[in-house]
């Protein structure tokens, strides 16, 4: 099966801490990298992670808070200290290619390549991103500032040849991606061979939902609906509940309600608060209520799709 990662970068909050980095993740989808927000030390991250920063061509910006978007500027010039010059292109919610432009102009006026601004709306949900074999689309999500998350998709793969039966009809090599796509085969005697004895279907499609930051939305429920892992922000313990409320944040046990309403098949939760030295207590709340639970934690990678 072919890659599809989940790799942390940092999964703080707003207040740095010696124990986690800003916001950053990277996914690895069939060798393209993606990066969902930026923090600081993003870079720094990378380098540890030993992803290729060659393939690492879309970073998807949340909101413009400080902690989700302070490394990019950074990044941006390593990649021109580099010698890179594929296009880099940034999506965001309408604002960042404002405040970055002037930043932009003066330290980094000799790029080698082009950064491209995407901006989108954060109402409704938005096909952002497409390519031959994936698709990523926006998460309306609630926080103090226009904010979005992201749900990665894989696109339906064609069905897996039979090899012994191809071989039995002797099917001619033309006709393999029509029943690839699942035609049924016309042997020269008029026989009709059903695309069931040809093929085996190929895998389900895999799914990623990204939802950082938000308060409790049980809007998002439907469209995350029975994806393979979901990330969602877990910043405060129930005790905090009032807190989280005021922030427009969410505490470990109002995202694994979300994920278990959901029918994700695994949740991590992240973007804790620096109040807690030991997370465990977030674990605790979110597993007894979504058992599927895990910590995000820096350099965790978790293969999506590959946890029965």
């Amino acid at each position: 099966m072919e890659k599809f990662e989940l790799h942390i970068l940092g999964c703080g909050s707003a207040l740095p801490t010696t124990r986690h980095f800003a916001t950053s993740q990277v996914v690895n989808l069939r060798e393209k990298l993606f990066m969902i927000d930026c923090g600081e030390g993003a870079q720094m991250q990378l380098r540890k992670s030993r992803l290729k920063f060659s393939r690492l061509n879309h970073i998807f910006i949340s909101h413009l808070h400080g902690d989700h978007c302070f490394g990019l500027l950074g990044l941006i010039s390593t990649f021109g200290l580099l010698g890179r010059t594929a296009d880099l292109h940034i999506h965001s919610p309408r604002g960042l290619e404002e405040l970055f432009a002037p930043m932009l102009d003066f330290f980094c006026k000799k790029l080698t390549y082009q950064v491209f601004f995407h901006e989108f709306e954060t109402h409704e949900p938005v096909l952002i991103y497409e390519d031959r074999s994936a698709t990523v689309t926006t998460i309306p999500l609630r926080h103090r500032i226009p904010c979005c998350g992201f749900l990665f998709e894989e696109k339906p793969r064609p069905n897996h040849i039979i090899r012994e039966m191809i071989d039995f009809y002797q099917v001619p090599v033309y006709e393999l991606n029509r029943i690839k796509n699942g035609a049924d085969y016309v042997t020269p005697e008029g026989e009709i061979v059903a695309n069931s004895r040809l093929t085996r279907p190929a895998s389900p499609v895999r799914k990623y939902a990204y939802c950082s930051d938000t308060c409790y939305r049980e809007e998002i429920i439907e469209q995350i609906k029975g994806v393979d892992l979901l990330f969602h922000e877990a910043t405060f313990a129930q005790n905090e509940a009032a807190r989280a409320k005021e922030t427009f944040h969410s505490t470990a046990a109002q995202a694994a309600e979300i994920a278990r309403a959901a029918e994700v098949k695994q949740l991590v939760i992240g973007h804790f608060s620096a109040r807690y030295e030991n997370e465990q207590i977030l674990l605790e709340e979110a597993s007894g209520i979504f058992p599927v639970t895990v910590l995000a934690k820096e350099n965790l990678c978790i293969s999506v799709g590959n946890n029965e």
